[in-house]
């Protein structure tokens, strides 16, 4: 079954003293693995925890961790004084060097990085990892199961196009073996005829796109990561195919070949967001 590299997980939970905890989770298509984690102020210690938690069950895709605490006890505003004090002994000189006559207002060293922030209660991190840490697990189950959800959808979709390709494939190669007869027929030589297979035999391509469809359904029903194999095995087929319509001499093969093309060319792109 393959998995989707899309998905959404969110569990909140009150862990006192902090107030409300939640674990939000995104994840989007990515070449490799990602995670990009925003934590409230204090929780740095913990980043290492919690990408150590995501990559145990996450391969693929590009995921934002959004980790938010609101409401704890004596929550309040911080001004930092000593950093104040600095930033106006720095505006202060600027203004004598530079002889700048503005004044720095009350807003602008308000928003200035720092300077204000919330002061919750001091309690350590260490302290809120056994409640952090189960709620991120629900919160990662809660993608991964998006995530399998569309995964499942992916599989029936991507399953049913290869099929298609292997139903065109049988009729391609009937058709193929009744205009290759009647072209040779018409070879006024054994080296017209030559001529003619060379530039025109797709039995090989056939075969080998054949055998790369049937391989690709054989990897829609593993249980592990593929989704960088699906992409390689459909290159494979893009080429085969590219290169059948080059050979192609008959209309009846170029329309489907037609075909062929376009349902390969929609294979690699959904398989670019499989894990």
């Amino acid at each position: 079954m393959l998995t989707s590299m899309t998905g959404f997980g969110r569990r909140q939970a009150n862990i006192k003293p902090f107030g409300k905890v939640s674990a939000e989770l995104r994840s989007i298509n990515h070449k490799f693995f990602e995670a990009v984690l925003h934590l409230p102020e204090g929780f740095i210690a913990l980043e290492e925890r919690i990408k150590g938690q995501i990559e145990a069950r996450l391969k693929r895709g590009r995921l934002t961790c959004i980790i938010t605490v609101l409401g704890g006890e004596n929550e309040g505003v911080f001004i930092n004084k000593p950093l104040v004090k600095n930033y106006l002994a720095v505006a202060s000189a600027l203004k004598r060097r530079f002889a700048i006559h503005d004044e720095l207002s009350i807003n602008t060293l308000m928003h200035l990085p720092g300077v204000v922030s919330l002061e919750g209660n001091r309690a350590s991190t260490e302290k809120i990892w056994p409640r952090l840490k189960p709620l991120l697990a629900g919160a990662l189950d809660d993608l991964v199961k998006m995530r399998q959800k569309e995964g499942r959808a992916l599989t029936a979709l991507l399953s049913r196009k290869v099929e298609a390709i292997r139903g065109h494939l049988v009729g391609i190669k009937a058709r193929f073996r009744k205009a290759i007869r009647e072209r040779l027929k018409r070879a006024a030589s054994e080296e017209e005829r030559a001529g003619v297979l060379k530039g025109t035999d797709i039995t090989e391509e056939l075969e080998r796109l054949a055998f790369h469809a049937r391989n690709f359904k054989n990897k829609l029903k593993r249980r592990v990561p593929v989704g960088k194999e699906l992409d390689f095995i459909a290159q494979e087929m893009q080429r085969e195919a590219n290169t059948m319509s080059a050979k192609s001499f008959d209309t009846g093969i170029s329309a489907r070949m037609v075909q062929v093309k376009s349902l390969i060319e929609k294979i690699r792109e959904q398989a670019q967001n499989i894990e």
